[in-house]
């Protein structure tokens, strides 16, 4: 299923549809112009033709009756009514005439008729309640209607003109599917490639082939893909070298500072000095591990936060005022959200504290907002320090930089916010930070939240 639905992915893409509809739309442009100009340059030809039809019609009529006996001419003009569609009528004054439309066809058909019939020469499409095609003449000093059925003068190639047009436009636009699909087709593949690389995902190999501009944006696309997986190895096989390499003189330094004989004052400084080094690295690693080497199950974050805020709330300097709403549950890992909820409390601890209190105060919210069908997980975190300086929010969640002013005077790496960044990417969230209106600093995430099952 989840196949058949991927095969019909391109259905949804916009640019496709763009595509269709600019093909249709130039093509039925094309087709109306095309049908314009063959009507203009048909018309008179078929008006010429249709005018000989005419004059021969009535010249003809008038010269049988002309030359025929007198005792004959009923049966005729009986005879012409029945096998020709020819009838006649004497004209009269009070008539009844509609005249027709004087579309250009009729207004050229009218001129060539009165070149051969003569100035005098009347036409109408009703008279006296009857339809049809009705042209006067004249015989023995006596004026005549001549009726014709109007099917005789009406274009005989309409319904297979509109046949031909209609059959043309359908394949036509059948072929604007085949070609916006061609073109859709390697774009939204290299979208979709992008958006995984986005969300640190490892994206499948593009295609090398089709034409050469889009065969070799795909070559591109997959060596650039190879590099950039190298350039990852490489840098975690570093960072977990100099990890390596860093942490054993620290633990060699942790011994001695126990072994040594210092003033409390000294070792706890010394103490609180390596453990902060030893936290950095931490967080380098952290921050350094691949973003696809992720395993997912279904976690409470509910429950995950509430463990969170008990161990934290053991802190003598930490005030937690929570609202957490039970049984909210999302696809991710527990223990890299365990890690970010850290990271945020920690982060609050270092640089929120409350100018002239004790404590640091924090609030912790956790709830659902509807989205259309959907439903999102929203966590906020808000601590009441002294914010960040507006013009630094934008910057914040870069690695390493740290903001200005209170929240620059405890030591830190500047990587917090970023693993946080990191972490809400890997799970597909939204990350947002801002200054509170009333003071202090505040960091909301999004989750797209799994439905519960009855």
């Amino acid at each position: 299923m989840r196949s058949y639905l991927n095969s019909l992915e391109w259905l949804r893409s916009g640019l496709f549809w763009r595509t269709f509809f600019m093909l249709a739309f130039l093509v039925m442009a094309s087709m109306f112009a095309w049908i314009t100009s063959f009507r203009t340059v048909e018309r008179t030809p078929r008006a010429q033709q249709m005018s000989a039809q005419i004059v021969s019609i009535v010249t003809i009529t008038r010269a049988a009756l002309t030359h025929s006996a007198p005792e004959k001419r009923r049966e005729l003009l009986f005879d012409l009514a029945s096998n020709e569609g020819v009838r006649i009528y004497l004209r009269e004054e009070g008539d009844k005439i509609i005249a027709p439309e004087e579309t250009p066809f009729f207004l050229e058909l009218k001129a060539l008729t009165k070149q051969k019939l003569g100035p005098e020469t009347h036409f109408a499409q009703n008279m006296n309640g009857v339809n049809g095609f009705w042209i006067s003449f004249d015989m023995e000093e006596d004026q005549y209607w001549l009726r014709l059925e109007q099917e005789r003068l009406e274009q005989p190639m309409g319904l297979q003109l509109l046949s031909w047009v209609s059959v043309t436009l359908l394949l036509t636009l059948l072929g604007a599917v085949v070609i916006s699909k061609l073109i859709n087709d390697p774009l939204s593949r290299l979208s979709n490639a992008a958006r995984q690389i986005a969300k640190g995902k490892q994206p499948l190999p593009l295609p090398e082939i089709g034409p050469r501009e889009i065969r070799e944006t795909n070559t591109s696309f997959n060596r650039m893909m190879e590099d950039l997986n190298r350039i990852e190895a490489d840098r975690s096989i570093i960072l977990a070298g100099i990890s390596h390499d860093l942490r054993t003189p620290l633990a060699r330094m942790q011994l001695e500072v126990e072994m040594a004989s210092l003033s409390s004052e000294s070792r706890e400084g010394m103490q609180s000095d390596l453990q902060q080094m030893d936290e950095i690295i931490g967080q380098f690693l952290d921050y350094a591990k691949p973003m696809d080497s992720m395993q997912l199950e279904t976690v409470n974050v509910s429950d995950l936060l509430q463990q969170v805020i008990q161990e934290f709330s053991r802190l003598p300097h930490l005030q937690i005022r929570s609202n957490i709403a039970p049984n909210h549950i999302i696809l991710g890992n527990s223990t890299e959200l365990r890690r970010m909820f850290n990271n945020l409390i920690e982060n609050a601890c270092r640089y929120g504290k409350t100018v002239g209190e004790e404590k640091t105060l924090m609030d912790i919210q956790c709830g659902h907002k509807q989205r259309s069908r959907k439903q999102d997980l929203l966590i906020s975190f808000r601590d009441y320090g002294q914010g960040v300086p507006s013009q630094d929010i934008a910057r914040l969640l870069r690695p390493f930089t740290r903001a200005d002013v209170s929240r620059s005077q405890a030591n830190g790496s500047g990587l917090g916010l970023a693993i946080v960044d990191r972490i809400v990417k890997r799970h597909d969230g939204k990350l947002r930070i801002y200054n509170h209106t009333d003071g202090g600093f505040v960091v909301v995430i999004a989750f797209p939240e799994m439905k519960q099952q009855p």
